[in-house]
Parts: structure tokens; C-alpha cells; sequence
């Protein structure tokens, strides 16, 4: 199976990220507006809600294959989600979501270790997000912001031990 990496959007990849695209019909399970890179683009500056926002993609070797967004309060353990996750329409249904998910996860372990719990908002009618989430350890907080549903993960530590 081909490794999946993450890196950030940047002056190099950027016009390459805003043609990463999902279907017509999961659209509005990623975001109101096309292309989502360029809504991700614009948060990283505008810092919506006062969150610092780090637009990624992922990479299947050489080839981009997704994207997602990282909000979070700096100073904070538990004010850390992620937005508008997706793979691209071309590359779904290859394993690339679930392994992009777990590249994530890791990388925020890695690079955010004061992250005690990450968040993710899902739409309800998003039943292949929500097994993808729940089968990564999510869980629904009974909380929704934005019509959709909040799901929690908690990360734990060598310290939690």
C-alpha cells in the first residue's frame, strides 16, 4: 500500500491544492464553497474565531490525493480541530482517506503535544465520514456547531500512563 504523507500548502503547492475537488454530490459535506482550498486559504488569514489555521495536503508518493485544515487556540490542550478533511474524487475508495486520518493524527501528536483532544464537525447524512471518524476512536459529544455534529478524540501521552 503507497504511504501517505502531509505537508503544508505553500507558495509552491497551492495552485495544485485548489484543484483537489470531491464529488458534486459530497460537496456540501466539505464546504459551502469551491474550490475548498481557497476558503482554506482565506481562514489562514483571516483567523476566523481567533484560531490559527494551517491548510495541508496529502500526497500518495508524488501525487496529491487530499486536504485538510488545522484550527487551533495556541496555548490551548483541547481547542484543536480540523476542517474540510477530504480526498480527492479521483483517488477515493483507495484506502487514502483512513491512512491520510492517521497521518494527521500522528503528525498532530508529533508537532502539538500539548494537544490532549482533537475536534471535527460532521455533517449527519455523512455516514462514510462519520464510520471513518467513530473507527478512529471519535466520539459524538451530543454538542453540534454549525447544523453538524461535534465528535471528540482524545490523545493520549506517554505521561497519561
Amino acid at each position: 500500500m503507497t504511504t501517505i504523507t502531509m505537508r503544508e500548502v505553500t507558495r509552491e503547492n497551492w495552485q495544485e491544492a485548489l484543484r483537489l475537488a470531491v464529488h458534486p454530490a459530497q460537496q456540501r459535506f466539505v464546504a459551502d464553497y469551491t474550490p475548498v482550498a481557497a476558503i482554506a486559504l482565506a481562514k489562514a488569514y483571516i483567523r476566523p474565531g481567533g484560531l490559527h489555521w494551517i491548510p495541508y495536503v496529502f500526497y500518495a508518493n508524488t501525487t496529491m490525493v487530499g486536504f485538510a485544515e488545522l484550527a487551533y487556540e495556541p496555548g490551548s490542550d483541547e481547542n484543536y480541530w480540523f476542517f474540510h478533511f477530504f480526498i480527492d474524487s479521483h483517488y477515493q475508495g483507495q484506502g487514502y482517506g483512513k491512512q491520510a486520518l492517521q497521518t494527521l493524527l500522528q503528525f498532530i501528536k508529533e508537532q502539538f503535544v500539548e494537544c490532549r483532544a482533537m475536534h471535527i464537525t460532521v455533517h449527519p447524512e455523512n455516514e462514510r465520514a462519520i464510520r471513518l471518524y467513530t473507527a478512529a476512536g471519535f466520539q459524538a459529544t451530543g454538542e453540534e456547531r454549525w447544523g453538524e455534529s461535534v465528535y471528540r478524540l482524545f490523545l493520549l501521552t506517554y505521561e497519561d500512563f
